[in-house]
């Protein structure tokens, strides 16, 4: 017990409670006569110290741990997705903290709500919570991705978010690691799945097709997760975003002029062409309509004023991502442009366009 304490790094006060409620008994004996803790008793110590890490109370984790319908790989993936969503929360709240820090430096007040609102439980809620408001399913970019699945009766939706682009005449099973993202699902969705795409909890070839939109940037290894995408079923359908022409941050006006830090952002993203060949797959253009109905990044081109709206922003994953100094720039410079009609000089040529390619591409494996 002594060893094993320390290994964990917990007192053996602690294992002796455990031991006491029930909670991690050791079942094996030494050649001398002392208890010890079988291979087994270790996984389940494991489990049992994670979930206390991340605040459950013992009475929750009995329940979780002796959930009899459960085994440790369901356990291990349950845990990583709880720990990527606790990452999620500290990335967030260093953004916060970062926001309050500009905020004070230039002298403005912080009130004591904002203070407990930029720590508190609306701070992932705000970020996450966004999506509802102004990310949907766009129609013509979904009958892309609905056309690229084909006759697929059995559907994967790999960093599922809300649920767009979910095709209802299917058999969907979603992904998504996030419990705010989760929790926004509407009712009637497909059943969603608390798991990362790196480690997709189902068995070889378990699908017809696999399909993720808009989301292989946020994982931590996409190659990783375009690999298990081709292990669990036959085809793979990808909507993701190409950064392999020379400059193609110059496709957009708003990282061109405004948001230089957006190359930054996806500087350590795969190449299309590298994502392309983990999942052999080809590329196809998907140009973005002047009135998107989906709120993704590029989705305003032709409206700019839209990017202006704090609500409109915080759907948008890259202003997290490049911090408050480069969005607070951003926006007023465009802002200013806007009103003098610098903008509307330098891009005349859009008003006539229905659609634009903005680097949005659809992989079809």
């Amino acid at each position: 017990m002594g060893r094993v304490a320390k290994l964990a790094g917990v007192s053996v006060r602690t294992l002796h409670h455990y031991d006491q409620i029930g909670l991690v008994r050791p079942s094996a004996r030494t050649a001398g006569g002392y208890r010890a803790y079988a291979a087994a008793d270790v996984e389940r110590l494991r489990e049992v110290l994670v979930y206390r890490r991340l605040g459950f109370g013992l009475r929750e984790v009995a329940e979780l741990v002796g959930d009899p319908t459960t085994d440790t790989v369901a356990h291990l993936h349950r845990l990583r997705g709880l720990l990527l969503e606790r990452r999620d929360r500290v990335d967030a709240m260093v953004t916060a903290i970062d926001r309050e820090l500009t905020a004070r430096g230039k002298g403005l007040r912080v009130t004591p709500e904002e203070q407990l609102e930029m720590l508190g439980a609306r701070l992932y809620d705000e970020i996450g919570g966004a999506y509802t408001a102004t990310r949907r399913t766009d129609p013509r970019i979904a009958a892309r991705i609905w056309g690229a699945l084909g006759d697929a009766r059995t559907v994967l939706n790999v960093g599922a978010g809300t649920g767009s682009y979910e095709p209802a005449d299917r058999e969907v099973t979603a992904v998504e690691p996030s419990e705010v993202m989760r929790g926004q699902r509407p009712a009637g969705a497909a059943p969603c799945v608390a798991a990362a795409a790196e480690s997709l909890p189902f068995e070889d070839g378990s699908f017809d097709v696999a399909m993720a939109v808009s989301t292989v940037h946020h994982w931590h290894d996409p190659i990783a997760g375009l690999g298990e995408m081709r292990r669990v079923a036959r085809r793979v359908v990808v909507l993701t975003f190409d950064t392999d022409e020379p400059d193609w941050q110059d496709r957009f006006w708003l990282t061109r002029d405004y948001l230089p830090e957006f190359a930054a952002v996806l500087a350590d993203f795969p190449s299309l062409a590298a994502m392309a060949d983990a999942i052999g797959a080809r590329s196809e253009s998907v140009p973005v309509p002047w009135d998107c109905a989906d709120g993704l990044f590029e989705a305003y081109w032709r409206r700019p004023q839209a990017y202006l709206a704090e609500h409109v922003r915080r759907a948008m994953s890259v202003w997290t991502r490049v911090g408050p100094e480069a969005e607070e720039r951003a926006v007023h410079a465009l802002g200013d442009d806007l009103a003098s009609g610098r903008w509307a000089a330098r891009n005349g040529g859009l008003a006539g366009l229905e659609a634009a390619d903005l680097g949005l591409r659809l992989l079809v494996a």
